[in-house]
Formats: structure tokens, C-alpha cells, sequence
């Protein structure tokens, strides 16, 4: 197995995006699959390495990356040493991110162009990022399957309550607490401001009322961070779309950061295995 750490795509006038490549090296084209990470995540975050290698082992490309203000840099990717890029962070950025991704590793400025079916092209998304290759899914005809882990279903829940909306304009910034880092994790105001402005774009429901090509969701029973009720919301919203619950699991199905052990928990192992079964159905 190949394993590609910390590669950047440098782009003109955005900030750049750091990924991730593991594959078997055969030269032969192999299904390209690219991994979006949460709110507060990052590629390196837990057990992603454990599933990057479960699916190169099914001979499938496997892409996992930062998004670009997602608070890490090149330099440090994991956790979030640049709290003033994370503070201008939007769901437009993510989106812009997952398409300029998508294009460059298509083309043939790709190093890896002669492993990867640019035809064949799934994304899996967790969390928030559920949510973004929802999106992406359903405006994009050069994405084939796509994939929801403990995505959310609603942006507009998410980025702002009606009282605390009057404080934050006024204060430019909100804090969200880093259970884990401890860091108050900020929020300038024009990431509500963009929302607003993009709304039509942002919107789950309508995206996944749209979506043509297959489309899988799987999603905790116990998720204690994004109810199982918004899984169910998905699936009704697409009546070809297949729901997965899990049992007996949590938001990140077992896995915690760092991650000691040298396999996956047994809920994300179930997780990745109704997955490989799916894209290669």
C-alpha cells in the first residue's frame, strides 16, 4: 500500500488545501473515494488513518484533507494552531474546497492520475461534512455515489439561534468551547452573514430531494451529538436512498482522538464495511 501524508494543493487566491492519498499501487484506474471531516475535525483526527487504509485495501483511492480553514496549517494539520482562519470559515469555503479538490485530482496535474477513474468518483462526508457532500452531490454530475456518516440535515438549526443572533452582530465574534482542546474556538459574524446570502445553495432538504445517484446514510441510533431523527429526515427526503443504523455507537462510532489501537472500534469497522459493500454494489 501507498501512503501519500501531507501533500498541498497551492491555489491562487485562496488558501491552500493539505490531503492525504493511500492506494495500492497497481496502474490500474480505481475508484476514487474523498473524505470530508466534521466541525472541529481534521484529517489526521482519531481512526481516519484506520479507515484511509481499509478502503485502499479494497483497491479503492482513497483522499482525505483539511479544509482550508479549518484551523490547521501546513505545518501543524492536527488540532487548531490558527484560530483567526477557522474564524473565517463558511460552508461556500467548504464547498469551494471540496470542488477545487475534486478538479485538480481529476486533472492531469494529479501525480496520481494513472490509479484513479475520474469517472468514479464517492464522496463520504461526517458530520458537517455530511452535510457538505450532500450538497456537493446533488449540484455536481461528476459525483457518482455519495455517502452521509452522522451527517446533519439542517444547516440553518446550526448556524445561529435567534438570541444570541442580535450579540454576535453586534460583537463581530461568538466562542464555542473545544471540549477536548480547551480552546474557544471563534466565529466572525460573516459566517451567519454568508449562510443568509447562500441559503438556496445551503439548503439539505431541497439538495437531497435532487439527488439522482445512489445515496447512503448511516448514522448511530445513540448519536448523542446529531440525532438519529435527522438520518430518518434524510431518508424520507429521497425514497432511493438506503439508511443504516447503527447500534450500540456514538457521533464517531467508537473512535476517539488520538486513537491507540491498531484497529478500528467495532462500530466504525461495521460503519466502513456497509460502506465498501455499497460503492462497490
Amino acid at each position: 500500500m501507498k501512503i501519500h501524508k501531507n501533500n498541498i494543493l497551492n491555489r491562487t487566491t485562496k488558501k491552500p488545501i493539505l490531503w492525504d492519498a493511500f492506494y495500492k499501487a497497481t496502474e490500474t484506474q480505481k475508484p476514487m473515494v474523498i473524505f470530508c471531516h466534521g466541525y472541529k475535525g481534521f484529517k489526521d483526527w482519531g481512526a481516519w488513518d484506520l479507515v484511509a487504509k481499509a478502503f485502499a485495501e479494497a483497491d479503492l483511492f482513497f483522499v482525505k484533507f483539511n479544509f482550508s480553514h479549518n484551523g490547521g496549517t501546513m505545518e501543524q494539520p492536527i488540532d487548531f494552531p490558527d484560530l483567526e482562519a477557522f474564524a473565517e470559515n463558511n460552508y461556500s469555503k467548504e464547498l469551494d474546497d471540496l470542488e477545487d479538490l475534486i478538479t485538480f485530482l481529476r486533472s492531469t496535474s494529479n501525480p496520481f492520475q494513472a490509479e484513479i477513474n475520474p469517472n468514479n468518483l464517492v464522496l463520504i462526508g461526517h458530520s458537517r461534512g455530511g452535510g457538505i457532500v450532500t450538497l456537493k452531490a446533488s449540484e455536481d454530475d461528476r459525483i457518482t455515489k455519495v455517502i452521509s456518516w452522522a451527517g446533519v440535515s439542517d444547516f440553518g438549526q446550526r448556524t445561529a439561534t435567534s438570541g444570541e443572533l442580535e450579540q454576535w452582530k453586534k460583537e463581530g465574534v461568538k466562542y464555542v468551547l473545544n471540549g477536548r482542546t480547551k480552546q474557544q474556538m471563534p466565529h466572525n459574524y460573516q459566517f451567519y452573514e454568508d449562510f443568509k446570502a447562500n441559503e438556496r445553495r445551503l439548503h439539505i432538504e431541497k439538495a437531497v430531494k435532487k439527488i439522482k445517484i445512489p445515496h447512503l446514510i448511516i448514522h448511530a441510533k445513540d448519536d448523542p451529538s446529531v440525532a438519529f431523527t435527522e438520518a430518518e429526515a434524510l431518508h424520507s427526503w429521497n425514497n432511493k436512498s438506503l439508511l443504516l443504523p447503527i447500534d450500540n455507537s456514538d457521533h464517531v462510532f467508537g473512535a476517539s482522538h488520538p486513537w491507540q489501537f491498531n484497529h478500528p472500534p467495532a462500530p466504525l469497522k461495521e460503519v466502513i464495511q456497509k460502506s465498501l459493500a455499497f460503492i462497490t454494489s
